[in-house]
């Protein structure tokens, strides 16, 4: 007998008849002699609704009211899905992320875990009950409100209760059958991985993969916790996120393990900066102190007759105006010539780690690239990873060029999108 938890997303519970196909699947998991506790997202794009419903109303709504609102979602579908179990003949116990014991600081709609304190899950499931509880929320350590964890917070929840409760695994049900080697909607050949490391894990989320939350990943690692990432609408094997590929697994000759990527950052280019000590500092601590996250930087050598040079740099879309207005507070004491802004970009990311030991990965990413006509504007990488920007309307035929590049493509077509957005 182990313990489980699962988690579902919020397409695999978007009307009454996903609560109750989950509602069995859960029932089974706990008549195979499993204690369950389940993570549920709220149904459908109840999220999205609610926070358009909160821009009707007011246009900067307050941090601590928004995520009173939208903790709503969760708490709706945790206790539909217990009245479903019960109509099953189990009893099930649905709990709020306060109830369950999650623990946070006090930063609304993107507070982090500090602790877990799972004591009334832990009573449910003594008393041979299934416990439910609601993802994405917790309460605040310091002033005792509820708060919300930020996009993906549900996989977080579900990670952080799993380390707490010392379960076996944790099983994250999405729409699609588990970690493919590109996004299926874009690349139909695409792969479905068996295994896949904590570290490539969190490359390919940090690059663009929506299949797995960046912050639940890292949890998993921290804990050395196996996550099961599967399907809710099938009963296929999923791909299991682990610490190391198993002894004898195919993928562990694979050099690369996936290609993320990624339309949501925006590139500003600061022209025309003094090339002298503490400048960039400047710059970029201006950035931070708005906290805001950057992403790829480059600069570019000065110019010698000028001594100036230009920086450029990717950050969010939703960052992009408050930056550039820091940005030109900013631009008589930096001294820099101008700004400029774009949106359109894409970014591409090849990531394996059997980049460690194959040379020439680079080159061939570069060749495939060329050859499909998409233009490269900027560079990263990391050990493990070789990331792009290119133009956003390339950067789809720049995946699929790259997929079949480095012979991921398969056979036949194994990539099901079952419903909803892939969350």
């Amino acid at each position: 007998m182990g313990l489980i938890v699962q988690k579902y997303g919020g397409s695999s519970v978007a009307d009454a008849e996903g609560l109750k196909r989950v509602a069995n699947r859960i029932v089974a998991t706990k008549k195979a002699g499993h204690q369950v506790v389940v993570v549920v997202s709220a149904m459908g794009d109840t999220t999205d609704e609610l926070i358009d419903l909160a821009n009707q109303v007011s246009p900067m709504p307050h941090g601590r009211e928004l995520d009173m609102l939208l903790t709503a979602g969760e708490r709706i579908s945790m206790a539909l899905l217990a009245m479903a179990i019960g109509n099953l003949g189990h009893e099930a116990q649905s709990f709020t992320g306060s109830q369950a014991g999650v623990i946070t600081d006090s930063s609304h709609g993107a507070a982090r875990i500090i602790d877990v304190t799972p004591g009334r899950i832990q009573h449910a499931l003594a008393d041979g009950a299934i416990a439910i509880v609601a993802g994405f929320q917790g309460i605040s350590q310091d002033t005792k409100d509820i708060t919300t964890l930020g996009r993906g917070g549900s996989d977080t929840t579900a990670v952080a209760l799993a380390a707490a409760l010392e379960a076996d695994v944790c099983e994250i049900y999405t729409d699609v059958d588990g970690v493919f080697t590109a996004d299926p909607r874009v690349v139909p050949s695409a792969r479905k991985l068996k295994t896949v490391t904590y570290e490539e894990m969190l490359e390919l989320a940090a690059s663009g993969a929506k299949v797995l939350h960046l912050r639940c990943v890292e949890y998993a690692r921290r804990f050395d916790l196996p996550i099961h990432v599967r399907s809710s609408f099938s009963n296929n094997e999923g791909t299991w996120v682990v610490k190391d590929h198993p002894e004898g697994d195919t993928m562990e000759q694979a050099i690369i393990a996936g290609i993320a990527h990624d339309k949501s950052e925006a590139k500003i280019t600061i022209v025309g900066v003094p090339d002298r000590t503490g400048t960039a500092a400047r710059i970029f601590q201006a950035i931070a102190d708005a906290q805001i996250n950057i992403d790829m930087i480059v600069q570019n050598v000065s110019a010698a007759a000028t001594g100036l040079t230009d920086i450029s740099f990717t950050l969010p879309k939703a960052e992009g105006s408050k930056a550039t207005e820091i940005l030109t507070k900013i631009q008589g004491e930096v001294g820099f010539a101008s700004l400029q802004y774009d949106d359109q970009i894409g970014k591409l990311s090849l990531v394996g780690a059997g980049m460690r030991s194959h040379p020439g990965i680079t080159a061939q990413f570069f060749a495939c690239l060329s050859e499909a006509g998409v233009n490269i504007e900027m560079i990263s990488t990391s050990e493990i990873r070789i990331s792009i920007v290119c133009r956003a309307t390339d950067l789809e035929k720049g995946v699929r060029a790259a997929h079949t590049a480095f012979d991921l493509d398969s056979d036949q077509v194994e990539a099901v999108v079952y419903g909803g957005t892939g969350r």
